[in-house]
């Protein structure tokens, strides 16, 4: 009984660190600049479950760089960087009604392309007009291939 309580104890406490690091790690995101951004990175028109394969995270500009940190990655670094002079808006829409439950608190979702890849974003109201001020704030020349309705 003793061995097995202190298994437990080991097993609880590396649980704690972990859960631990992964709030300590969204912190020091948020309080660094970040965003909270929701991202896929198989769009809902290949698949098969609209709500599937969504994974909360944190987004951080770098100059024409935009970071995106998974929240339950314990990677240091960055899981997915965009950069603004390859990407382009394909379509900007509601969250469908599937994924209004993998995506709380976003209002639009946009289908990217950079590099041949396709992606999703999901964000807030807010969140989107700042990562469109972005991306839209690219140097003379250069096309966001993206067009906002009016």
């Amino acid at each position: 009984m003793g061995e097995t309580a202190f298994v437990v104890g080991i097993l609880l406490l590396a649980a704690c660190l972990c859960l631990g690091y992964l709030a300590f790690r969204r912190v020091r995101l948020m309080r660094g600049g970040g965003v909270d951004v929701c991202l896929r990175r198989r769009p809902a028109v290949l698949s098969k479950d609209a709500s599937a394969g969504w994974h909360f995270g944190v987004g951080r500009y770098r100059g024409d760089q935009f970071a995106w940190y998974r929240l339950t990655s314990f990677r240091p670094g960055a899981t997915i960087v965009l950069d603004r002079t390859d990407l382009e808006i394909v379509e900007r829409r509601a969250p469908l009604d599937a994924e209004t439950y993998a995506i709380p608190n976003a209002a639009w979702v946009l289908r990217c392309r950079g590099r041949g890849t396709d992606l999703e974003l999901a964000m807030a109201p807010g969140v989107l007009t700042g990562f469109l001020s972005w991306l839209e704030a690219r140097p003379p020349g250069l096309s966001t291939g993206y067009r906002q309705a009016s």
